[in-house]
């Protein structure tokens, strides 16, 4: 059985902390998973993330929803630095537990080095992230999760992959449609999945 505040108190990072890392492990030769081409992904990943850092407006809608939330969450993400939906979306997380001013407590975890957690949270049997579990405020309970991207993403990406299987060019297209939505249906989801829980 996964113990998520243990996981969360013991493993978790916070945003700051995480994006160090991935940093840190670049400067190394390194990245967060264990294959050496996951270095290019990673460093696209940096640029991306600090990209949708300087960039992003919470809506108002999602604001407020935010300021609606009566008690205290703790927000545990599953993710990796080579992942691509990730670097479009764990800048969001961060903005909501900013915005949240001290509801919502976000820490970050590695997928690779917490496959109990990642198996417990499987998208259509594969170990897809980024994952979003909204626990509870001891950490002990999962309220809520959302993963790995929007839902239209999803869907456009299942019929993308019926035309090839190059990566290359289903990234591409991918980060073309991230690019153009600026977290906009992101932050709607996210604002619906809020609402479950306040």
């Amino acid at each position: 059985m996964v113990n998520y505040s243990e996981i969360f108190s013991e493993q978790g990072m916070d945003y700051q902390t995480y994006r160090a890392l991935i940093d840190r492990l670049l400067l190394e030769g390194k990245a967060t998973g264990d294959v050496t081409y996951d270095l290019h992904y990673t460093k696209m990943n940096v640029q991306r993330m600090s990209r949708v850092d300087k960039t992003i407006s919470l809506t108002d809608e999602l604001t407020s929803t935010i300021n609606q939330l009566t008690g205290n969450y703790k927000f545990l993400v599953v993710t990796e630095g080579w992942c691509g939906d990730a670097a479009q979306i764990v800048p969001v997380f961060n903005k909501i537990a900013a915005a949240s001013l001290g509801k919502i407590d976000l820490k970050f975890v590695l997928r690779d080095k917490n496959l109990p957690l990642i198996d417990a949270h499987l998208t259509n049997g594969g170990r897809a992230i980024p994952v979003l579990l909204v626990l509870n405020e001891t950490g002990d309970k999962v309220l809520a999760s959302w993963a790995p991207r929007p839902q239209v993403l999803q869907e456009l990406l299942k019929e993308w992959r019926k035309e090839t299987t190059e990566m290359t060019i289903l990234s591409e297209r991918l980060h073309s449609w991230y690019a153009k939505d600026k977290t906009q249906t992101t932050q709607a989801e996210l604002i619906g999945l809020i609402k479950t829980i306040s």
